[in-house]
């Protein structure tokens, strides 16, 4: 989750329901500031879900905020993230997915799926929305 209120302050949280049958051991990218969650209130904020290690090798999160930094909007950012994530999977696994979702300072929401079925939900104080996020593969 990712918000930002009427004074233009940002917030986030995340949490991890693991993965099933996983490793002894195995920690996802949700406890790792960066990679599952980031937040710079001069910029933006984002969130990631899915495979938490292929997100933690590229440091999801705070890659997004810093594209943002960098001007882009953030469906861009979530966009090139995907991008740093699939190049490093040419045969593209099946069990391969990961999602970003951010927010920049001027509340301008984007997502971006490496493949087809996220959908996340953005809330203002005059409506709720449903959206699908595209995806690359």
């Amino acid at each position: 989750m990712i918000a930002i209120d009427q004074m233009g302050n940002l917030s986030g949280s995340c949490t991890t329901s693991g993965m099933g049958f996983k490793m002894r051991g195995r920690l996802g990218d949700s406890p790792i500031i960066g990679a599952g969650l980031y937040v710079d209130n001069e910029v933006g904020a984002c969130v990631a879900t899915g495979q938490g290690e292929e997100i933690i090798k590229v440091c999801g999160s705070f890659l997004v905020v810093e594209l943002m930094r960098r001007g882009l909007t953030p469906t861009e950012a979530c966009k090139e993230a995907v991008r740093r994530i699939a190049k490093r999977h040419p045969n593209r696994p099946d069990y391969l997915q990961a999602c970003f979702i951010a927010i920049n300072k001027n509340a301008q929401v984007g997502a971006f799926a490496l493949r087809k079925g996220f959908s996340y939900a953005v809330g203002t104080s005059n409506s709720n929305e449903l959206k699908n996020a595209a995806y690359l593969w």
